[in-house]
């Protein structure tokens, strides 16, 4: 308690896909407390999203949750869901309901604009969504007067100010590798196209460690309605999830990866030079000090293995056997080990479309042979491996380019479980995974270190001598790929990709 009343702490704030987790570190950026609010996207018309109303529930809820009376700290840092559409007009009136990177609504879009840029453009990405809104004539273009992403938004309303940081930022537009800022060449065909003034209406590009305003009077209350939280107190450059990712694993340097895997999954490669062509499959993004980044993506990760885990858990119930869910989970995630090679059981966790394998809807499905052994360790296998089957699509594109990683770094809800999602990732990337003791964190603990590194950078110190310092005591464990398991998901692969016909139709039949 006396640790945060004193204020030397600092607070990171990360809204992801299932849960609005916040954590409070102290001055040696050890975790002080954590707290947690679960909400959960809705497909509306369409359209995957979240209600703004929620989104200010879920954030005071989490600060609550952190058990602590919070008078002062010495920064706060914001970061979200990359990517998405939030725009609004010139009097801050939301145009249109919040669209989330999950939605595959923006095909036509994305590639005008690749074409147009000679850059690839994500169906996700802000840009697409907005020139897709464009291209539908949709009655709010004529309104918009201002584009964000939630971590921008949540920033806006806590500090007055339309900022976002480099990462986050690269994945509404590109970014010039050279000015750490939007590319204006393509800022200028994309004026060419639309007849608009583009830079007016996309938030101003903040580095890693510049000021980023600070916390109105108005902005302390969306955080603590009592009234105890002071203003004044100074916040970060707010990120993307995938940046703060790379910021709580120490990924920022080149020839250094991490894989982020909970609701989504995605890879992030720094790279040493550009690929040598565009690739639809890749995203070009930054790190929050704008260094350039291969990132493969993929929609959907761990949302069936959770689908599973709620039908084993109500099963229990029923039977008056309830268990806790770490529990829960901790034992179906082991019991992936024991299966054999999924035993000609195939999974799909297409909740939603998935750019790199060519979907713009999702059916989860379970598919398997009249002989195959359907067991819980070989559900279990199967369910695992399917949540990392997209990402190996994608990031064969990478070992062609010859993209040079010593290892990769796994952080989120997969890795949870010590010994199962690090062990069958590495098999799956034929590639050491590194997870260290604060993994479970994540994107929030990665945020609450940016914002200790505005506060308490020195001079010209570069934000990767800053995270060198942070982790020289972390501990962690690195796994590499066994063969027997490597050989089981080469084996899963073949049938996986062959088997993406019945995926294909059961999105056409049901």
């Amino acid at each position: 308690m006396q640790t945060a009343i004193s204020g030397n702490t600092f607070l990171g704030l990360e809204l992801g896909s299932t849960r609005i987790k916040s954590v409070l570190i102290d001055e040696n950026h050890a975790i002080v407390a954590s707290g947690s609010y679960e909400w959960e996207n809705k497909l509306q018309d369409g359209i995957w999203t979240y209600n703004l109303d929620d989104v200010w529930i879920g954030v005071k809820s989490s600060i609550a949750n952190l058990g602590l009376e919070l008078n002062t700290v010495k920064s706060i840092g914001i970061s979200a869901m990359m990517h998405g559409y939030l725009a609004f007009d010139k009097n801050d009136n939301l145009l249109a309901p919040f669209r989330t990177w999950r939605n595959t609504t923006t095909e036509e879009a994305a590639k005008a604009l690749t074409k147009a840029f000679g850059f690839n453009i994500p169906q996700r990405w802000s840009i697409a969504h907005f020139y897709q809104a464009i291209l539908n004539k949709e009655s709010h273009i004529k309104d918009v007067a201002f584009i964000t992403t939630l971590s921008g938004y949540v920033h806006w309303k806590l500090t007055g100010e339309k900022v976002l940081g480099v990462g986050d930022a690269s994945g509404m537009f590109p970014i010039d590798d050279n000015t750490y800022n939007y590319d204006l060449k393509m800022v200028e065909k994309f004026n060419a196209i639309t007849k608009c003034n583009l830079i007016s209406l996309l938030p101003t590009v903040k580095n890693a460690g510049e000021a980023a305003g600070a916390l109105t009077l108005q902005g302390a209350k969306l955080l603590d309605p009592s009234g105890k939280l002071q203003g004044g107190i100074p916040l970060c450059p707010p990120e993307g999830d995938a940046g703060t990712g790379m910021v709580a694993t120490n990924s920022i340097a080149k020839r250094t990866g991490n894989i982020s895997a909970g609701t989504s999954i995605f890879a992030m490669a720094v790279l040493e030079k550009p690929l040598s062509k565009v690739y639809m499959e890749i995203d070009m993004v930054t790190t929050p000090a704008g260094a350039p980044v291969a990132m493969v993506h993929c929609n959907n990760c761990c949302s069936d293995i959770d689908a599973w885990a709620k039908l084993f858990e109500e099963i229990l119930c029923v039977f008056g056997a309830a268990t806790d869910k770490n529990t829960l989970y901790e034992t179906l995630y082991k019991k992936a080990l024991e299966g054999d090679d999924c035993s000609g059981i195939l999974t799909y966790n297409y909740y939603s479309g998935e750019p790199i394998t060519g979907f713009d809807e999702g059916r989860p499905l379970l598919v398997r042979r009249p002989d195959s052994k359907f067991s819980l360790a070989n559900v279990m296998r199967s369910l695992i491996f399917s949540a990392m089957g997209t990402l190996k699509i994608g990031m064969k594109i990478l070992d062609d380019e010859n993209v040079k990683l010593e290892k990769l770094l796994g952080h989120g809800g997969f890795f949870k479980t010590k010994g199962v999602g690090q062990n069958l990732m590495a098999a799956a990337l034929n590639v050491p995974i590194a997870v260290m003791e604060s993994a479970g964190e994540g994107g929030a603990w990665g945020i609450a270190l940016l914002a200790a590194y505005a506060a308490r950078k020195k001079e010209g110190e570069p934000l990767d001598a800053y995270l060198d310092k942070v982790f020289s005591s972390e501990k962690g464990t690195v796994v590499t790929p066994c063969e027997k398991d490597v050989k089981a998901f080469t084996e899963f692969m073949k049938v996986y990709v062959s088997g993406l016909t019945v995926q294909r139709a059961a999105v056409e039949s049901i």
